[in-house]
C-alpha cells in the first residue's frame, strides 16, 4: 500500500475548541483511514505552517484524497497538503528509469522555443 503523509493546519476556531476541550484526534483519523482500509502508522503535532503531520498507508491516491476532502469539508481545517511518499527502492526504481522518459529539458529544444 502506498503512503501517504498528510499535513493539516486547523482554524483558529478549531484551535480555541481544542483548548477548551483537549484531545487527540489520531483516533478519529486512525478511524477514517480503516474504513478506507488503510492503515494509521502515527501523528505528531507540529510547528510552522502544519499543526499535525499523519502518516498513513492508504490502498490508492484516490483514498488519500477522499479524507483530505472529508477533512476540509469538515471545516476543522484551513489548510491540508496530502504527499505520497516512495520507499527508498520505489525511488531507486524511479531514478534508474527517468532518463529513458524521452524529456528534454528547455535549455535543448531547437532554439529555446
Amino acid at each position: 500500500m502506498p503512503n501517504h503523509m498528510i499535513q493539516a493546519a486547523y482554524t483558529p476556531e478549531a484551535l480555541q475548541a481544542l483548548m477548551k476541550n483537549p484531545q487527540s484526534r489520531s483516533e478519529v483519523i486512525r478511524s477514517a483511514v480503516e474504513v478506507m482500509g488503510g492503515k494509521f502508522i502515527g501523528g505528531w503535532a507540529s510547528f510552522g505552517d502544519y499543526d499535525t503531520v499523519m502518516i498513513v498507508d492508504l490502498p490508492s491516491t484516490v483514498d488519500a484524497a477522499a479524507i483530505a476532502l472529508a477533512a476540509s469539508a469538515g471545516g476543522s481545517c484551513k489548510a491540508i497538503k496530502t504527499t505520497v511518499l516512495l520507499t527508498t527502492e520505489e525511488a531507486l526504481q524511479a531514478i534508474k528509469k527517468a532518463p529513458s522518459t524521452g524529456y528534454k529539458p528547455v535549455a535543448a529544444s531547437a532554439g529555446g522555443r
